[in-house]
């Protein structure tokens, strides 16, 4: 927690300054970026709320989500991942949409994904307009603990670089 908290400090500052919030959508990081968005002072002021979309009960029931809604696509991959920072904006009415999305270890996932594989996007809108981000973190770790703290920061780092 202790590498996540100065950069969620600076996250919860630039929203605060620019009057918007974030909602999250995190499954391997386990909460984590969740915990360091709240351990701010003053979190009500930018943090929407989120959800760790863990197994498909999550998926139905917390995003509203079934299998049409991912046609074409899987869990842990840049274009779900995109597709659930963009559902948990619009369900939480925030300005940002975050989400991580991958296998922590100690082994891989069900769709083939090694230990040390995470998903994060961004959806929200900048002075040109919508905007969505994503990219893929490969750590090489099965270190389950290591991983979720790797991905917690990946996806806080990607939410400062569009804040900055």
């Amino acid at each position: 927690m202790e590498t996540l908290l100065p950069l969620a400090a600076e996250i919860g500052e630039r929203l605060k300054a620019r009057g918007e919030t974030v909602a999250i959508s995190e499954s391997s990081s386990g909460g984590l970026i969740s915990a360091a968005l709240l351990a701010q002072a003053g979190a009500s002021a930018f943090y929407r709320g989120a959800g760790i979309i863990y197994t498909p009960h999550a998926f139905r029931g917390l995003m509203g989500l079934g299998r049409a809604d991912i046609e074409g696509m899987r869990s842990s991959t840049e274009p779900y991942a995109r597709l659930m920072a963009r559902t948990v904006r619009s369900r939480l009415e925030a300005s940002w949409g975050l989400c991580e999305t991958g296998a922590s270890g100690p082994g891989g996932n069900g769709y083939g994904d090694a230990a040390g594989h995470t998903c994060v996007a961004l959806s929200g809108e900048d002075l040109n307009g919508p905007l969505e981000v994503s990219r893929t973190l490969e750590t090489g770790l099965d270190d389950r603990v290591e991983n979720m703290r790797r991905f917690a920061f990946d996806a806080l780092q990607l939410l400062h670089n569009v804040l900055s």
